[in-house]
């Protein structure tokens, strides 16, 4: 059922469950709450973005969804304890009259609901540290038979050698990722088509 759902549904949908407005352009990022998926990098390039890019405060909200891992260790339990606290930082000082810039779900979601937040987002951003080939990107992908959204990918990541129409970027380097997230939020829908056309063809 979830296949025939259409895009704008979706979209709709995920607004909807999250309490964000119609216009609202979406980023989402899919992640195990592990130090190096980059979480914490992602949440600073968007802090830099609304900083260097006001225009973007109240318009553009990012869906962290991070599963829950290994939380008896001390590690990811002070890990889990920093992005928690640095979304909350971000959403005090840039969403005190608007949509939480951060909106951070660290629970298990379905795969179901996973597509559809695939589906209806404008962007995805995978920002591992140092990782092997991250599915998630080509999720993401093969989820835009739209042809639209934008996949902002690490370099560190395997993914990033097959799917070069991405914005690849160093999630180490702050000015280059928010730089990254403005060029896909201002991204032309011939632009996007273009180069997501590209990636899914390498899949197919």
């Amino acid at each position: 059922e979830l296949m025939q759902k259409d895009v704008a549904s979706c979209r709709e949908d995920i607004r909807k469950m999250n309490g964000l407005p119609a216009e609202q352009k979406l980023g989402i990022g899919v992640d195990r709450l592990d130090y190096t998926k980059g979480i914490v990098e992602r949440f600073r390039a968007i802090e830099r973005l609304l900083e260097m890019n006001p225009e973007w405060i109240g318009r553009f909200s990012f869906i962290q969804i991070a599963a829950p891992t290994r939380s008896g260790i001390d590690e990811y339990q002070h890990h889990e304890a920093q992005v928690r606290a640095m979304a909350a930082q971000i959403n005090a000082c840039f969403g005190r009259e608007g949509p939480p810039p951060i909106v951070l779900k660290v629970e298990h979601h379905d795969t179901d609901e996973v597509y559809e937040c695939y589906r209806g987002a404008d962007l995805c951003f995978v920002s591992s540290l140092h990782d092997g080939m991250n599915l998630v990107a080509k999720e993401f992908v093969a989820s835009r038979e739209d042809e639209r959204g934008v996949l902002l990918l690490s370099q560190f990541t395997g993914a990033a050698i097959e799917l070069t129409e991405a914005l690849i970027v160093n999630p180490y380097d702050l000015e280059g990722a928010s730089a990254a997230f403005a060029s896909a939020l201002q991204m032309s829908i011939e632009e996007q088509r273009d180069r997501m056309r590209s990636m899914r063809s390498f899949l197919s």
